[in-house]
């Protein structure tokens, strides 16, 4: 009988490791190698290649070599391979969780939901394949017919975060696909498997070679930066922090690259004094705890009535202090561990910051003991105003408990922050839901519901929290660009 720990190291095992360039695998040029770690344990999980500015250029020359012929590529049969990875992964559904549970430490329960969340986007890029439209029109003197036609942008650079290294993937290749864009994937340095296991299976799908070109790498600037410069790239698409966004921005002014940018967040979430309390609760701990917190979208602000703040902060304190926290492979368990020791070392020190300050712990505020960067869940009240962590990222799970009085004073609260990622409200008011969420300067809101995330849905920000938009209809529009042709009548 196979143990747990012989069927972990076979799916580890199995995934390629080298770089995927022009539809073959190879090792970094300079042969050089990084390791990947297991965040339950803080020990190596598996070696991968570590690329080079010269392997990311003979990547995106695989793609550009690439680029004329996939867009001309029948999209019915753009959408058709999508459609057969969908399928693939599906198949493969327990194996790819645990793949991501090992390398980022999500439990395998949440792990197989991002699976499946992962594989829509391909199901609902394969169907937006063959409804890119144009448009024929007279012009207004009648003599010319105005045609306006949609063409792939180009070679794209993908980079992907590690906190869902598989959705994030999907979310910016399907699009990609289905416009017939050829792309450059650079996935985190902390969860490169997941991506180079979906390369494998878009070439089984049937991705015709240098389509997809997967680059890994432990010095992404280094990567990144000689791409931006190069005339042959078309377009970026980033999702991670603000701050890296911002010099991807910068360098993307050199080429006029046509960007988008999923970038940080410091979402509030507004509890009125009309709420459904449990409604509230379940919803906060599904918004606070998604991927343990470390999620752009995780509530970062808890605002509640004077009303509620109380009994609200003793139940939400009952529930995370109630969660089973462990290696995410084990059964049970609902708190996995954070990244790295840099990740929890930022949460020891906000939380810290705040307890310094006068904050009072209800439950956590403190790392277990033994093995691996876990922090147990928390909940705090009492936080002063200028705490740090109610103004920027925490990413862990912890949930700042702050009470309000009247609708002006939460709105600006809310909106006091350079971030406008998502928002949510809890409310059985009708009018007050529409006059609150007309006010929140954010690009996605919840209303009474603590996620957001849906592949039929524009995701995106506004402020610092981003550009563009990805999944809906609009998000093949960011691989897209518009051509207009005059024909003369007479």
């Amino acid at each position: 009988m196979t143990t747990q720990a012989e069927h972990e190291r076979a799916v580890v095992d199995a995934v390629p490791t080298g770089l995927f360039i022009g539809g073959g695998w190879r090792p970094a040029a300079s042969g050089a190698v990084f390791e990947v770690e297991d965040p339950s344990l803080a020990r190596p999980l598996r070696t991968v290649a570590d690329a080079e500015a010269a392997d990311a250029l003979d990547a995106l020359a695989a793609a550009h070599g690439a680029q004329e012929s996939w867009a001309a590529h029948p999209p019915r049969e753009r959408g058709e391979i999508l459609r057969r990875a969908y399928e693939l992964i599906h198949a493969r559904i327990d194996d790819l969780a645990l793949l991501m549970t090992l390398e980022m430490g999500k439990p395998l329960t949440e792990a197989r939901g991002e699976v499946a969340y992962a594989a829509e986007f391909f199901r609902w890029f394969a169907e937006e394949a063959v409804r890119i439209e144009g448009g024929c029109a007279v012009s207004p003197d009648g003599r010319d017919r105005l045609l306006v036609m949609r063409r792939p942008v180009g070679p794209a650079l993908l980079i992907t975060p590690w906190n869902f290294p598989l959705a994030m993937g999907t979310r910016k290749i399907g699009p990609a696909v289905a416009a017939g864009c050829t792309m450059v994937v650079k996935p985190a340095e902390q969860t490169p498997l997941s991506m180079l296991a979906l390369a494998g299976i878009l070439a089984e799908a049937g991705l015709p070679d240098g389509v997809l070109n997967v680059v890994t790498s432990s010095r992404p600037g280094e990567v990144v930066e000689p791409l931006m410069r190069d005339g042959r790239l078309r377009k970026v698409s980033f999702t991670g922090s603000t701050a890296v966004g911002r010099l991807l921005i910068a360098q993307s002014a050199q080429q006029v690259l046509r960007v988008s940018m999923e970038l940080g967040g410091n979402a509030p979430f507004i509890v009125c004094e009309d709420a459904d309390l449990d409604a509230a609760v379940e919803g906060a701990v599904q918004a606070k705890m998604r991927n343990i917190g470390e999620a752009c979208t995780a509530a970062n602000r808890l605002y509640v009535h004077a009303s509620l703040a109380g009994e609200f902060a003793r139940r939400l304190a009952r529930r995370m202090g109630g969660l089973s926290i462990g290696r995410g492979t084990e059964p049970g368990v609902e708190v996995g561990p954070l990244i790295d020791e840099d990740g929890r070392g930022k949460v020891r020190h906000l939380v810290g910051q705040a307890l310094d300050g006068g904050a009072k712990a209800l439950t956590g505020a403190e790392s277990p003991a033994g093995d691996g960067y876990f922090y147990a869940p928390t909940v705090l009240v009492d936080v002063p105003p200028d705490a740090a962590l109610l103004h920027e990222e925490i990413f862990g799970p912890v949930a700042p408990v702050v009470p309000f009085d009247d609708e002006d004073e939460v709105i600006a609260a809310a909106n006091a922050t350079p971030y406008g990622l998502v928002s949510y409200l809890y409310t059985e008011n009708l009018r007050r839901a529409f006059r609150i969420s007309e006010r929140l300067e954010t690009g996605m809101i919840g209303l009474n519901k603590g996620v957001v995330s849906n592949p039929a849905a524009p995701f995106g920000g506004v402020k610092q929290s981003g550009l563009g938009r990805e999944g809906g209809r609009v998000g093949i529009e960011e691989f897209l660009e518009t051509r207009y042709l005059a024909m003369p009548m007479d």
